[in-house]
């Protein structure tokens, strides 16, 4: 093996990883926050290899990279200067569960996406390599020449995550904009989004919807996504939500999981039913919309652990200053000791203490 190029990463601006606390704005109710430009949310590790890499055509070393990415998505990256036109991309799904039906290894619909996306750039290896579900070898040579639109491709390759486990979503509610259903779909379908775990969709002519079972395992946890899911819901209702998707947590498995299995029916943070109409995947809004639903869970962990962390933050101030009081208040012991030891006395001879006693 050849030597091996390093990773590089770039902090956010600020060198500081801020918490949102008010979730009531447009871009946070129902969906994440993404980029302005980009629809997709590429993994940034995916990006910066592939820039590097093309950027850099004279630079011909041996590459092999691995990257783990939220919910066990694993990327693995090969370039060889023995053939500097390709480089081979392979990626690893969440392991899914039981009631998650994958066809060879992909969720329905991928291989398609995947063509769709890629065009002749990207060509499919049957099989993938061992411990993946896709490989994928990419024609560098085949890339746009305009700067712009090759920018814009790598992109759209870095978030293969999305193309792939976002293929079944992305047919469902592509039916649903021209208000239809998807032919050969279940009246239920469990996808895969986390480890052993998946979110269920109802498909229907005029709606979606989309139930998540929230499962956490920290105890701390459970009560706070809890309390958030509440407010999330809560949030729903206030002044200028009423375009936003319809929201509902509750305790108890809603109605539309009759006939699921037994271990979707269990979760110990609720479950959250999220209701899709045609309005919400019109046009441009359907890249966004898959993308932040795929991510629903991961989003609402991200804000529990902020909060776990803004606590901690909050208590060890006030511990701080519960400590500065307390030195505040102890008798000042050692300056007492030091004016003590400053006094000075005059030393009296005889005639001195006979004249004083007379």
């Amino acid at each position: 093996m050849g030597s091996k190029t390093a990773t590089t990463y770039e902090s956010v601006e600020g060198g500081q990883n801020k918490t949102r606390t008010d979730i009531h704005s447009p871009e946070e109710v129902g969906g994440i926050e993404v980029d302005k430009q980009d629809e997709k949310a590429p993994s940034r590790f995916l990006l910066q290899i592939l820039l590097n890499r093309v950027q850099n055509p004279d630079k011909l070393v041996e590459l092999d990279c691995h990257s783990v990415e939220f919910d066990d998505v694993r990327y693995h990256i090969q370039f060889s200067p023995k053939s500097p036109q390709f480089l081979l991309l392979s990626v690893s799904l969440p392991t899914p569960p039981p009631e998650t039906i994958f066809f060879s290894g992909l969720p329905f619909g991928a291989i398609e996406a995947v063509k769709a996306a890629y065009g002749g750039v990207v060509q499919i290896l049957d099989p993938p390599k061992d411990g993946f579900n896709l490989t994928m070898k990419v024609n560098l040579t085949k890339l746009p020449s305009d700067e712009e639109k090759q920018h814009s491709f790598l992109v759209k390759l870095a978030s293969v995550r999305e193309v792939v486990l976002g293929a079944p979503l992305r047919v469902i509610l592509k039916h649903l904009a021209s208000r239809t259903v998807a032919p050969d779909v279940d009246r239920l379908v469990a996808l895969v989004h986390r480890p052993k775990e998946s979110f269920f969709v109802v498909p229907q002519a005029d709606k979606v919807t989309l139930i998540y079972p929230m499962r956490f395992k920290d105890p701390i946890d459970i009560v706070l996504a809890t309390s958030f899911l509440q407010e999330f819901v809560e949030a729903r209702r206030t002044t200028g939500m009423n375009n936003a998707p319809p929201c509902q947590w509750s305790s108890s498995p809603p109605l539309e999981l009759r006939g699921a299995t037994g271990h979707a029916l269990t979760a110990n943070a609720g479950f959250v039913t999220i209701v899709i109409f045609p309005r919400h995947v019109e046009g441009r809004k359907l890249d966004r919309t898959v993308w932040s639903l795929l991510t629903f869970h991961a989003y609402v962990s991200y804000h529990v652990k902020c909060s776990e962390g803004f606590m901690h933050t909050r208590m060890r101030r006030r511990v701080e200053s519960l400590i500065q009081a307390l030195d505040r208040a102890k008798p000042d012991s050692d300056k007492s000791k030091k004016t003590t030891l400053a006094r000075s006395f005059k030393r009296l001879n005889v005639t001195d203490g006979r004249s004083n006693s007379s």
